[in-house]
């Protein structure tokens, strides 16, 4: 089974659900960024969260997670997109800890809690809409219900889970988010909050097989869920050498000639996906001339 989304709807449209496996995403994360077991947890959460914040959006909107708490961890940066094309990575992604005091990785502790996690859309229009909430957790899925709950001031329930293997590679990740829609009664969300007390954890269920339809039916329960559609998910990097060349013609002439002067060319490397991309003397002077050639204009 490869890594899908699931967009579905419960207790006859009263709540809005999502449920998705990322195993395999999230291991291509870890294999490009050699992420150790509890870096591996807190970057594949985020970026579980994010797909399934991606799935939200529509056409060619995109956002962007960035999660600071002032761990060891440092930054979690993730892109998503409609489309379920997912990115990220981790400043520092050689962190680890022994399990915590419930026999889990100690995402907390390489999170942080002292900061923020922030929310940036990009929906095509002239003003990106950006949102921010205090981390209160580190654990990630608590910090995204709060985000929901406040930022956007939707009542929601996330459920987040990444299982690492004793080489490093990931075992099983994935995750749900659930959302009650105006009008949702007392007895449903009664009936949701037991559920939720019940369940096994996320990383578990996928570990064991369950599809994400599967999911949803543990956390709402059977009959009480209408599928809409499903969606691939996937590690994409959008980075190209032609975009990374756009950035460095920004710099100006003037850095662009101690470029060639001091190392005869150029060497950009994306953070996301740790792609390399040269640029020989001669591009370089292509992008001077280009840059004077439109000041002439």
């Amino acid at each position: 089974m490869g890594d899908y989304l699931v967009r579905a709807l419960g207790f006859n449209g009263n709540v809005r659900a999502f449920a998705t496996r990322t195993t395999d995403t999230v291991g291509e994360a870890q294999r490009r960024h050699n992420t150790w077991p509890t870096a591996t947890a807190a970057l594949g959460r985020s970026m579980t969260a994010g797909a399934m914040m991606g799935a939200m959006l529509k056409g060619d909107n995109k956002l962007t997670v960035k999660i600071e708490g002032k761990g060891p961890i440092g930054s979690i940066v993730v892109d998503a997109n409609a489309s379920g094309e997912v990115r990220g990575f981790v400043t520092n992604p050689q962190v680890h800890f022994e399990l915590n005091n419930v026999g889990k990785l100690d995402v907390r502790r390489a999170v942080g809690t002292d900061g923020f996690i922030s929310i940036v859309k990009d929906l095509g229009l002239r003003d990106m809409f950006t949102g921010q909430t205090p981390i209160v957790s580190g654990e990630i899925a608590e910090d995204f219900t709060y985000y929901f709950a406040v930022s956007e001031q939707v009542p929601s329930s996330v459920g987040l889970g990444v299982l690492v293997n004793p080489d490093n590679t990931v075992l099983a990740s994935g995750g749900f988010i659930i959302q009650l829609l105006p009008g949702c009664d007392e007895e449903t969300i009664s009936e949701i909050e037991a559920h939720l007390k019940t369940i096994e954890p996320v990383s578990k269920m996928i570990e064991k097989g369950l599809t994400p339809e599967q999911i949803l039916e543990a956390v709402l329960g059977k009959g009480n869920v209408q599928i809409l559609d499903t969606l691939p998910i996937e590690f994409k990097c959008q980075c190209s050498k032609e975009r990374f060349g756009s950035a460095i013609m920004s710099l100006g002439v003037q850095e662009l000639k101690e470029m060639i002067d001091e190392d005869g060319g150029a060497e950009a490397e994306c953070h996301f996906c740790l792609a390399k991309y040269h640029y020989n003397q001669a591009e370089l002077e292509g992008y001077i001339n280009e840059i004077e050639s439109q000041k002439g204009n």
